[in-house]
């Protein structure tokens, strides 16, 4: 029998309202570093997007930060763009797109048949998911998220381990709030809105508490 799931719980993250320079977020986002190649996030992208995108798709990376993840991803997926509210990475390639806006708010989605996110998408309440999934799937062709598995398991597991593992405090805090606001099941896909009779998915879960989905349009 399978443990039943908390209810989806969003709360104000620490990292969101410290200046980037602020010594908990140069700490915070040192943790998330650790954090996601421990999960592995980084090589299953790749592993994923080599054998699905197809020549010359544009990939469009929601959140993309500082970058690190596209800097990783671009040797399988040339064409790879980002879009986060914080200006563009000073290491980001000039013949690369950065769109500096609010996911929210960006039109541009047309060039883009691939769109990926790490750890982004549980910061979407339920109705900002459905007009997400609105502007994105009339254009996309693959959708490629990895984000939090929402388990009482993974919430206790995450609790006692990160104080061990000398976590900073914002990303104790942090980590706790994403769990509570991450997927089980096939939750994402039905947020977003995505027909079946017009895209097919693949859900998977890890020990270490990722929740990773993969959506193609039906030929």
């Amino acid at each position: 029998m399978h443990p039943q799931p908390v209810q989806r719980r969003l709360e104000p993250e620490l990292l969101d309202s410290l200046p980037p320079d602020h010594p908990d977020a140069l700490l915070s986002r040192r943790d998330l570093r650790v954090i996601n190649r421990v999960m592995g996030n980084a090589r299953w992208f790749r592993s994923v997007l080599a054998s699905r995108v197809r020549p010359g798709e544009r990939v469009l990376e929601l959140g993309s930060g500082a970058g690190e993840l596209a800097a990783y991803l671009r040797p399988v997926s040339p064409l790879f763009d980002g879009i986060d509210r914080v200006p563009r990475p000073t290491t980001w390639p000039a013949d690369a797109r950065w769109h500096q806006a609010d996911i929210n708010v960006f039109t541009g989605w047309n060039d883009y048949p691939v769109v990926i996110g790490n750890l982004i998408l549980h910061h979407f309440d339920d109705t900002a998911l459905r007009a997400l999934g609105n502007v994105i799937s009339p254009h996309a062709r693959l959708l490629v998220f990895s984000e939090t598995t929402r388990q009482r398991f993974n919430q206790r597991f995450w609790n006692v381990v990160a104080p061990l593992c000398g976590a900073n405090r914002v990303t104790q805090h942090d980590g706790s709030v994403s769990i509570a606001a991450g997927f089980c099941g096939e939750e994402l896909p039905h947020l977003l809105g995505l027909d079946p009779s017009v895209w097919r998915w693949h859900i998977t879960s890890t020990w270490l508490g990722a929740y990773r989905l993969i959506a193609e349009r039906r030929a």
